[in-house]
């Protein structure tokens, strides 16, 4: 607001300047976003501040020096001070929603205090992963935001390793485990649980239930983001994930390879049916720099993970270097990033790390626009659904399941439609309909299909294809 001694019209004076200046992250001006607070205007003195959702942002300065120009455009104004603020953005939380039969699902919940949770991914093991997961935390730390992060490699924890941590994770008087912090981040993995000698034979749903204890039985406390590193591939550890939390986004860590970068489009392709936004593809291992002249070689191949990219219409995020010193500052629990800032490894991790933070940003931006629904009912051979703007959907059953979108129904590689229209029997119908994350239902079918995860976008693009038919 405005001092009491200054006309009113100066605050929309000021935001008709400050309009002008965009985020080039979000693509939209600072006034549109919600940026622009605190206005006041003594004249010859306009001051602002100027909160961004992204601390890691590379365009701040030249977001405050756009700004600070545009109001000394201001008539009789010859001062503008302008702070720079931040405050990250979190993802949309869940919506309770009532199922056909009248049962009221709850809304899917982040853990108490998270704002994001991002996934670090790949399609094969190899590839740099866990490394790349621990320098993005850290970097994301070193930015000012509060980090955690949460192994998720049940067989294979390496986190606690990677931040030079030996002591055993404990648990409160409730039973709920306490994180170990170091080098600024919080840390839970199963190697704080357990000891070298103790070997982890657990089957897929064992391990499915203690991803959902780190989750929900972890006393994280207020945290901008919580990285999640994946175990490699595709399994029941992913899948519980997705289904279980709504996540903000994902990375794919991929190698320069041929081989490497096709698997890692599997990887990819198991976050598309269940519309987690896949934020961009950092490519690990990318080049080696010469210590002497600088000069880059490219000792596995080049442009991998570029050509996936742009083949998919998927963000790149950057290339890291080969260096010995990125893996020897794991071993010894000290990340790249803190042991030598200056290695041009951390330089690519930050460059990295700043591009991850833009698309969390733009992620919650788009994901806050995008319509969820509040009833799913069954009646009259339909799935009607009541959306949370009171718009109205309804779907017949037929039409639903001949829409799958499973990687039975379609395929994962091309996206084509592999399976015929179906005859259904008369009295088909959908025996239970289940919430995945924040934008997704699964449905069970009667006749025993149960693989299909439907996203609220994609439901809204049937709608419409369905309208289009009729015209």
């Amino acid at each position: 607001m405005l001092d009491a001694d200054a006309e009113m019209i100066k605050e929309q004076d000021v935001l008709d300047k400050l309009s002008a200046v965009r985020d080039p992250d979000l693509g939209r001006d600072i006034v549109s976003l919600g940026y622009a607070k605190n206005i006041r205007v003594c004249a010859p003195i306009v001051t602002c501040d100027i909160e961004l959702t992204n601390p890691a942002s590379g365009a701040k300065e030249r977001i405050k020096a756009e700004a600070i120009k545009a109001l000394l455009e201001l008539p009789e104004i010859d001062q503008a001070n302008v702070n720079l603020t931040w405050q990250v953005s979190a993802s949309p939380e869940g919506v309770q929603r009532t199922l056909p039969g009248g049962q009221v699902a709850p809304a899917p919940q982040k853990p108490a205090g998270v704002k994001n949770l991002l996934a670090v991914a790949s399609g094969k093991g190899g590839v740099g992963k866990s490394t790349v997961a621990a320098n993005l935390a850290v970097a994301l730390h070193q930015t000012g935001a509060s980090v955690g992060i949460l192994d998720a490699d049940v067989y294979g924890p390496s986190q606690g390793t990677m931040f030079g941590l030996h002591q055993r994770a404990e648990a409160d008087e409730n039973q709920r485990l306490i994180p170990i912090e170091s080098h600024g981040v919080r840390i839970m993995s199963m190697g704080l649980l357990t000891t070298k000698e103790t070997p982890v034979i657990w089957r897929g749903p064992m391990a499915s239930r203690l991803i959902q204890q780190f989750l929900s039985g972890v006393l994280w406390g207020e945290l901008d983001y919580l990285i999640i590193d994946l175990p490699p591939g595709t399994g029941d550890v992913q899948l519980t994930l997705t289904q279980s939390v709504p996540l903000t986004g994902a990375v794919i860590v991929t190698t320069p390879q041929d081989v490497a970068v096709t698997i890692a489009e599997k990887g990819l392709r198991m976050f598309q049916p269940v519309q987690v936004p896949v934020l961009g593809i950092i490519e690990n291992m990318s080049y080696f720099v010469c210590s002497h002249c600088d000069e880059k070689t490219h000792i596995f191949s080049k442009g991998g993970g570029e050509r996936i990219s742009q083949e998919l219409g998927i963000p790149f995020l950057g290339g890291i270097p080969i260096d010995p010193e990125v893996v020897r500052s794991g071993d010894e629990g000290e990340p790249i990033v803190v042991r030598q800032p200056d290695a041009p490894a951390s330089v690519a991790y930050r460059e990295i790390t700043a591009r991850v933070a833009a698309a969390v940003a733009r992620a919650n931006y788009e994901s806050a626009a995008v319509d969820r629904p509040k009833e799913i009912t069954e009646s009259d051979g339909k799935l009607k659904i009541v959306w949370a703007d009171d718009s109205e959907s309804a779907f017949p059953f037929g039409v639903l399941r001949n829409h799958c979108p499973c990687a039975v129904c379609v395929d994962e590689w091309t996206g084509k439609r592999k399976s015929l229209i179906l005859l259904l029997a008369a009295d088909f119908r959908p025996m239970s309909v289940e919430p995945v994350g924040n934008y997704a239902i699964q449905i069970t079918w009667s006749d025993g299909h149960n693989t299909g995860i439907y996203s609220f976008k994609g439901l809204k693009e049937l709608e419409r294809e369905l309208e289009a038919s009729k015209a």
